[in-house]
């Protein structure tokens, strides 16, 4: 449906909504997340079955977008698929909770939810990313996306502690999913205000700004790139970022070895969860405001970050662990902020849909590849697995010296 408000709303002010909506859209997934590898485990699940499913999930999340950002492009239904799959979301989490109910389908329904609200996911998140790529344009990309994260975040760190506030206060994880419903609800009435005062051109999408900061302009295509081709150092960036992503795992995983190495309880893991994504929200701000200044170069770090976090977090020692899981929350926030300004940087405004799906695919496919990894090489293989990751942020680490090589310097001219 196409909206028609007398007044625009401002790139900062529609940055800034887009932000309360992923706030309330994330205390509801990240909530769920935070405990997805214990309540899975309580349901009769192994840590492979663990892995399997959490990966899947991100898999479901990064892969199906090759084809929602391809769609939102041709057809420009980037409102439409933004809406849908927010609302999947809204849906699903709270469901969650009726898992216990249903016996010995509990672990299959449960699975198959997951599975579902990441498939929303992938619907929504190349049609937000272009609108809200148009609106950061206008106030820098780095920045716009990193206030956009931050808020994301503010919601990732809220929603684990509700959960584990509703674990301790009723000894049942089941009732602190259900509590959910509640920010879902809220992110759906706020997309709605979003839609109504954003400007939109006849075919539902974002109206794109005038022009863009300096710092924002777009690599400069070598001969060698078609027009009907993407860049390639987009596929660089993201052969880069897909070798971070599987060394990254996921936090159901990670959440399975801090109960089973008992290191915290199962009220504790969504706590340490919460405190991963403060992390996240400060390092998306910090490379923000970086990315606008330094370009592409901040995302060098992102290979370090990836390679410390198993052999820190796989111990016996819950401070080396709180480490890792720091590390993995820094890596987390610049994958989620100046790496999606990076992709609307390297490619054309009319690809930018199909560009966000197909970074999120390579992404995806290294999310179960890492998923599905570590929760088979866990329990016998700990050291096969980290020596894995070290070699994965080897080539991640080569692949990005060959984009931020071929980057522009913001500061030039």
């Amino acid at each position: 449906m196409t909206a028609h408000p007398t007044t625009a709303w401002s790139p900062w002010r529609t940055v800034t909504a887009f932000g309360l909506v992923s706030l309330g859209a994330d205390m509801a997934y990240e909530g769920m997340r935070s405990v997805s590898g214990p309540y899975l485990a309580s349901l009769g699940a192994t840590a492979l079955v663990v892995g399997l499913v959490t990966g899947a999930g991100e898999a479901i999340a990064l892969v199906l977008r090759l084809f929602s950002g391809r769609w939102a492009d041709r057809w420009g239904r980037h409102w439409t698929l933004t809406t849908l799959g927010y609302a999947m979301t809204a849906v699903c989490v709270p469901m969650l909770a009726l898992a216990p109910l249903l016996g010995g389908a509990g672990l299959t329904v449960a699975a198959v939810l997951i599975l579902l609200e990441r498939t929303g996911k992938a619907v929504r998140s190349p049609s937000k990313s272009v609108l809200l790529a148009d609106a950061a344009a206008g106030v820098g990309r780095g920045k716009g996306f990193a206030v956009h994260k931050a808020l994301d975040q503010v919601g990732a760190f809220a929603g684990p502690l509700v959960v584990a506030a509703a674990i301790a206060a009723f000894s049942s994880t089941a009732l602190g999913l259900a509590v959910l419903a509640v920010p879902g609800a809220l992110a759906m009435l706020v997309l709605a205000a979003v839609a109504r005062h954003t400007a939109h051109d006849a075919v539902g999408q974002a109206a794109r700004p005038v022009s863009a900061p300096p710092s924002s302009a777009p690599t400069a295509p070598s001969p060698a790139d078609s027009p009907k081709r993407l860049p390639r150092d987009f596929w660089l960036l993201a052969a880069a970022v897909a070798a971070s992503t599987a060394g990254l795992m996921t936090y159901g995983v990670i959440g399975f070895h801090l109960v089973e190495a008992d290191l915290v309880g199962d009220a504790g893991v969504p706590v340490v969860y919460a405190g991963a994504m403060a992390v996240a929200a400060l390092g998306a701000l910090a490379s923000g405001w970086a990315y606008d200044r330094w370009h592409t170069r901040v995302l060098h770090v992102l290979a370090p970050l990836a390679a410390v976090v198993p052999p820190l977090v796989f111990t016996d020692s819950l401070a080396l662990a709180l480490v890792g899981v720091t590390a993995w929350g820094l890596a987390s926030g610049i994958q989620d902020s100046s790496v999606k300004a990076a992709v609307a940087d390297l490619v054309p405004r009319a690809r930018l849909g199909g560009a966000y799906g197909s970074f999120a695919a390579v992404q995806g496919v290294a999310a179960l590849v890492g998923g599905g990894a570590a929760g088979a090489l866990y329990a016998d293989h700990l050291t096969t697995l980290v020596v894995g990751v070290v070699l994965l942020q080897v080539f991640a680490a080569a692949a990005l010296f060959r984009v931020l090589g071929a980057a522009p310097d913001p500061r030039a001219g």
